[in-house]
């Protein structure tokens, strides 16, 4: 352990379990977790911020079978869809975690290793109710309460030997630590319903499965004819992605808050902390809990058509709209309801008519009065109230009040337009006499306009980037520390220009117009192909996602006997080499292929064309009766990712 861990601080949020697809409740928690690492930083702190993917489990080995793929081929297919999604986000994760990495799973075993040293792993016989839908055991009174059901799907009634960690040797213990922590887990009614539960009585917990029932998991270190039940091998990545690097990552762990929703609170505050007892681990400095979000007061669903898709957010009103939506709307650790009427008023309101009005107008007035040269003042009048909203937004970021620390901003942002008000500028510029007066209200506005920026930066990175540019000011808002904030320190003398508008006001969506723009989306099941309009034929990010496009080299190329149009290719992608063919005969002849760098999708299900095997498809343009490969300009390595 580094002998300096009092400046670390390490964020987590749950590892997503890669047979889902990005939604809200994905979103929620990564941007809060994204903010808060930001935040972390302009502190001055060293954070460590991951985030990743669960890849093992039921679900995903039956999702595989059912596309003809291997469950790894499947998780590297269907990963993408959070990597693009986090990409288009700009997250300032430090590391993605997936389960399925060799450098995870060799800590899973050694923890489940040590743990079965200690004595806390016994082996017996499992009966009871399993979802697959949570990958989650039910006994038969909860299992009763839910009806047998799980999100929509019946649970299985199962029966085999199981190796069992000893849960209830650590129920005293635990109530013992959150006891002596009571900020360990957060918000407090989280923390009750955890005392309650444990007080309730625990029964010890199955943490394999026989690999007769399922064999797509982390292998038993102990017993290679089971594998690790898939949450206990993914609550452990938030170990194995520091002890990847365990001399520069392991210090951060003495300060792990880890994110979760509250549907999976049992998991991370009773299995988690008691499985790092038994393996002599240190327990994580805190658990937060948020709530579930509804969409237009209804439960989010599928079914329902209602799925609040995060790449249609990032397209429509922007990153940082939809960032700075989430973290205003509701109170973290509380439900939270999603609706665009809710969206459109944040954005008309709070950053048109206040944030954005108060920065157009700042830089318009020295622009029209000052010919945009920053005047200097010694009259500093919104400076009090500049330091008390410093001081209350750290208050409320460092106790996860989002809500309340963005609203402690708008405090300063609201006076500042209600000080325009007062000061009237317009009026102090027809006489000379209040040359100095006007001076001052110019450069207090720009002074709050700067102080309101670096306190958006965790929030809205990049709409705070072009606020900055406005002001003309060096570096950028994210390398300010907020801690060091002082007032008075913008520039004089600096040249600006005429602004232009950053959050301009937008319209609410009709029902009408939302639900034309939804069916342009979905295509009715009985269109045929040739009914569709061209705007049918449009596909999502997601859509896209799906493909993976990598570079390919030939290394051997021939004839198929008895097909003119068709080559047989011998190609490499990265370590892996394939044979595709392709129907490129009349335009390419064999040797003219060895050696060239392609592009081929190379997640396509494996077809035989006129009896010859063809795993994967190359990349051609055609028009009329000229045909002409994909390659690539510059001569990248096989295997490497086009996007």
């Amino acid at each position: 352990m580094s002998s300096n861990t009092s400046n670390t601080f390490y964020i987590t949020t749950p590892i997503y379990y890669v047979n889902d697809v990005p939604h809200i409740g994905h979103a929620y928690t990564t941007l809060v977790a994204d903010t808060i690492a930001r935040y972390q930083r302009q502190m001055g702190k060293d954070t460590f911020f991951i985030t990743g993917t669960d890849e093992h489990g039921q679900k995903v080995a039956q999702a595989a079978e059912e596309q003809g793929m291997t469950p790894l081929a499947y998780a590297d297919q269907v990963v993408q869809r959070f990597r693009k999604c986090w990409d288009v986000y700009q997250l300032s994760h430090n590391d993605f975690i997936r389960t399925t990495e060799p450098r995870h799973e060799r800590v899973v075993q050694e923890i489940i290793q040590q743990v079965y040293d200690n004595g806390d792993i016994y082996e017996g016989e499992y009966e009871g109710w399993y979802s697959t839908t949570s990958e989650t055991f039910f006994t038969d009174t909860e299992a009763e309460a839910m009806n047998y059901m799980d999100s929509g799907k019946k649970m299985q009634r199962m029966k085999e030997k199981n190796y069992f960690f000893r849960l209830t040797k650590y129920a005293q213990p635990l109530l013992d630590h959150i006891e002596k922590h009571p900020n360990f887990i957060r918000p407090h009614n989280r923390r009750n319903e955890v005392i309650s539960f444990i007080k309730g009585g625990l029964q010890d917990l199955s943490i394999s499965r026989s690999k007769t029932s399922l064999s797509w998991g982390v292998p038993l270190p102990f017993d290679e004819n089971h594998v690790i039940y898939v949450w206990i091998d993914a609550l452990i990545n938030y170990i194995s992605v520091l002890k990847d690097k365990p001399e520069e990552r392991w210090k951060y762990w003495q300060n792990a808050v880890h994110l979760i929703g509250k549907d999976i609170l049992r998991h991370h505050a009773i299995y988690w902390p008691a499985l790092l007892m038994s393996a002599g681990i240190d327990l994580p400095q805190q658990i937060y809990a948020h709530g579930w979000w509804t969409i237009d007061g209804k439960k989010m669903s599928k079914s329902l058509g209602n799925v609040v898709d995060p790449f249609d957010m990032a397209e429509r009103y922007g990153t940082d709209i939809f960032r700075y939506f989430l973290l205003r709307e509701t109170a973290f650790g509380q439900d939270g309801d999603f609706s665009e009427t809710a969206v459109v008023k944040r954005v008309n309101y709070d950053l048109a008519n206040d944030l954005g009005n108060l920065l157009n107008r700042s830089i318009t007035m020295v622009c029209r009065y000052r010919q945009g040269v920053v005047p200097q003042t010694n009259q500093h009048d919104l400076k009090e109230t500049a330091e008390e909203v410093v001081r209350k937004y750290q208050d409320r970021m460092n106790d996860f009040d989002f809500q309340n620390g963005l609203a402690a901003i708008w405090e300063l942002v609201k006076r500042a337009n209600q000080y325009v008000q007062e000061q009237k500028p317009w009026e102090l510029a027809k006489a000379d006499a209040h040359a100095d007066q006007l001076n001052a209200v110019l450069y207090n506005l720009l002074e709050a306009s700067r102080f309101a920026t670096v306190l958006l930066a965790p929030v809205m990175p990049n709409k705070v980037k072009e606020m900055w540019r406005q002001l003309k000011l060096e570096g950028q808002p994210a390398e300010q520390q907020i801690h060091h904030l002082k007032w008075g320190e913008f520039p004089h003398g600096i040249q600006l220009e005429e602004p232009e508008p950053i959050f301009p006001r937008i319209k609410a969506e009709s029902k009408k117009k939302k639900e034309n723009r939804k069916k342009m989306e979905t295509p009715h099941p009985s269109t045929s192909k040739k009914e569709q309009t061209p705007a049918a034929n449009v596909i999502t990010i997601d859509d896209f996602a799906k493909v993976q496009l990598r570079i390919a080299e030939v290394l051997d190329a021939e004839k198929v006997e008895n097909a003119d149009r068709l080559l047989k290719l011998q190609i490499q992608i990265g370590e892996e080499k394939r044979q595709l063919v392709a129907g490129i005969a009349k335009w390419y002849t064999p040797e003219e292929m060895i050696g060239k760098k392609i592009v081929v999708v190379a997640n396509l299900k494996p077809a035989k064309i006129r009896g010859v095997e063809s795993n994967g498809m190359l990349l051609a343009a055609k028009t009329g009766d000229a045909l002409s490969i994909v390659t690539v300009e510059r001569d990248l390595p096989s295997g490497a990712s086009v996007s």
